[in-house]
């Protein structure tokens, strides 16, 4: 086998490995994931009473594929509300 067929083998692996990843199943599923992560972690975040919060998800198909993560820290006042609101919903109940 020639370089040229092991070059062409080779990225026929990489188109169909693209093509799956790009797969509405597969992004769905990721997105899930994704959000669940973020749920989860600013749940940890508030009960740990940091003023940050995952804000945004970026998810890009590509080969490997990646969910970045952004950051963005929240007003003490937001905070603020977020507790009273808290604290009155579970009085109430």
């Amino acid at each position: 086998m020639s370089l040229f067929d092991k070059a062409r083998e080779l990225s026929e692996k990489v188109t169909d490995k693209a093509l799956e990843f790009s797969g509405d199943e597969l992004i769905a599923d990721t997105i899930i994931k994704a959000v669940e992560k973020q749920e989860s972690v600013n749940a940890v975040l508030k009960n740990k009473g940091a003023l940050y919060r995952v804000s945004d998800i970026e998810l890009q198909m590509g080969i490997p594929p990646t969910v970045s993560f952004g950051i963005r820290r929240i007003d003490e006042s937001d905070k603020l509300e977020t507790e009273i609101s808290s604290t009155t919903n579970n009085t109430s109940t």
